[in-house]
Formats: C-alpha cells, sequence, structure tokens
C-alpha cells in the first residue's frame, strides 16, 4: 500500500475514534439530564445513545462512501468519452491534412 492510502487510513482512523469521543461524551450529557435513574439506569441509557448514533454515523459514511464510487465511475465514463472524442477529432484533422496533401499531388499527374 502507498504513503497516500496509509495517511488516508489512519484519517479515517482518526476521525472515526473522534466521533466515537463525540458520541460517547453527548450520550453521557444527555443521560446525565436524567437524574431520577439510577447509575445503572444512565449507563444503559448511555451506551444505547452512542450505540444509536454511530450506527448513525455509520450509515451516514457508507452513504458518502457509496456516492463517491458512483462519481468516480460517473467520472471514468465522461473521461472515456472525452477522450474518446478528443481521439476522433485528432484522427479527423490528420486524415484531412493527409488529403490535402496528397490530392493537390493526384491532380497534378
Amino acid at each position: 500500500m502507498d504513503a497516500r492510502a496509509e495517511i488516508a487510513r489512519l484519517e479515517g482512523y482518526l476521525a472515526w475514534e473522534a466521533e466515537v469521543s463525540a458520541a460517547e461524551r453527548d450520550a453521557r450529557a444527555f443521560a446525565g439530564q436524567f437524574r431520577w435513574l439510577s447509575p445503572a439506569e444512565r449507563d444503559d441509557l448511555e451506551r444505547a445513545y452512542a450505540a444509536d448514533r454511530l450506527r448513525y454515523a455509520e450509515d451516514v459514511v457508507d452513504r458518502a462512501v457509496e456516492r463517491c464510487r458512483q462519481l468516480a465511475a460517473r467520472y471514468r465514463s465522461e473521461c472515456r468519452r472525452i477522450c474518446a472524442r478528443w481521439a476522433a477529432v485528432c484522427l479527423s484533422v490528420t486524415l484531412a491534412a493527409a488529403l490535402l496533401a496528397v490530392v493537390p499531388a493526384a491532380l497534378r499527374s
């Protein structure tokens, strides 16, 4: 694996760990509002809140990855189409130049 891929992988790991920390912090703050709950109930609420938020974050990441794949496929297709069109234009210009060079010589003979 090249260095750029490793860096991207490390960035992804760090971003996910930051999301986990934020989910746990927010879960503690949310559960802390319910003072009448026992400590065990608050712990359960924290775990459920954090798990739900991380499932949501995972879904968001999955949708973003899928969209990136769709766009990459679309851009590759567009690039192939543009390259094919450009190759056709270059070939046409080359053939036209060749004909312009050959026709006058053929007409003289």
